[in-house]
């Protein structure tokens, strides 16, 4: 069962050459039928390991190192159930909205960066 569902911003530092970025997450937190928590991470609808993880870092776009990222930022997203949330039937396929099959994929990439640590100022 899915136990919640969130977007998390994860920002990366690379060790070697002080590139920073970031890059948005879908995350899946998923109990199973023993009890036990999983989560998922999805980047750009693709099934990725944990970037908490060395081998789930992405490799720095300047230098490709790997550097454990940490999380920034994170938007919950509503589990469906909630009977006082307004709701609309959707009529049959390709009536609506059917610009939403051809619409760009929104990549977890595609937001402006945080300033890198360098730019910041020192408190």
């Amino acid at each position: 069962m899915i136990t919640e569902l969130a977007v998390e911003r994860v920002e990366f530092t690379c060790g070697s050459c002080w590139h920073s970025w970031s890059v948005d997450y879908d995350v899946q937190r998923y109990r199973d039928d023993d009890g036990d928590e999983w989560e998922y991470f999805y980047r750009d609808n693709t099934a990725v390991a944990s970037p908490y993880t060395p081998q789930g870092a992405p490799p720095c776009p300047h230098c490709g190192r790997r550097w454990v990222g940490r999380l920034v930022a994170r938007r919950p997203v509503p589990l469906p159930g909630d009977t006082e949330a307004p709701r609309s039937r959707v009529p049959t396929e390709r009536v609506h909205r059917p610009e939403r099959h051809t619409a760009p994929l929104l990549r977890a990439a595609d937001h402006a960066q945080p300033p890198s640590r360098a730019d910041r100022p020192l408190t």
